[in-house]
């Protein structure tokens, strides 16, 4: 579980089917068999050295996210996963990712601050709620406003200068996260309403 935090910005080294990232304070407790967020993605770490590690991606990873079109010296946001002490500063992150979204447009306003617009992929509509949480490429941020299938949230200064949100261009594709609240209570209204349905 993760918080949408982003720690580190880490450069791949080598793409798909094994990830290489070269970066630094992800690694200062990580072992074989931990897990690291990369671009909101929970990866195994399979191979360490001290400035990089390697994790292999499966083809539900790659059909999922956009893992698939790293290249070397692609940005990746990373984050280590929450221990029972770190604070939630973000919201709960899985690191599953639902699918793929796709940067409309990402323009600056005032004060530093930047207007991000992401088109969300039909499936995912139903989860995307006005001033509910939403993980892009990892990073944990608040739904500001929604028109059609679109959705807009403000960046931050901060988020802008130490994500990849820095390198977004138009047809970018981003992962999504939708909050797993809203899919667990879409599954419990289902089976109430099959349940309660006269046979």
């Amino acid at each position: 579980m993760f918080t949408g935090i982003i720690e580190e910005l880490g450069t791949v080294v080598r793409g798909a089917p094994r990830l290489e990232v070269r970066c630094e304070k992800v690694l200062e407790d990580s072992t074989i068999g931990s897990s690291i967020s990369v671009n909101g993605v929970c990866l195994t770490v399979v191979e360490r050295e001290n400035d990089f590690f390697a994790a292999d991606l499966a083809p539900e990873t790659l059909r999922r996210s956009n893992l698939g079109q790293l290249q070397a010296e692609s940005l990746v946001n990373l984050e280590r996963p929450v221990t029972p002490a770190t604070r939630l500063s973000g919201h709960i992150v899985q690191g599953h990712v639902d699918g793929t979204g796709e940067v409309v447009t990402l323009e600056p306003i005032r004060e530093g601050n930047w207007w991000l617009q992401v088109r969300v992929p039909p499936e995912l509509d139903r989860y995307v709620v006005f001033k509910g949480s939403i993980s892009i490429d990892g990073i944990s941020l608040t739904i500001a406003a929604l028109s059609g299938d679109i959705l807009s949230v403000a960046i931050i200064p901060h988020t802008y200068e130490n994500t990849t949100v820095r390198t977004y261009k138009p047809g970018r594709p981003v992962n999504l996260e939708c909050d797993a609240l809203a899919k667990y209570v879409e599954k419990l209204i289902g089976f109430r309403t099959s349940v309660q349905a006269p046979g």
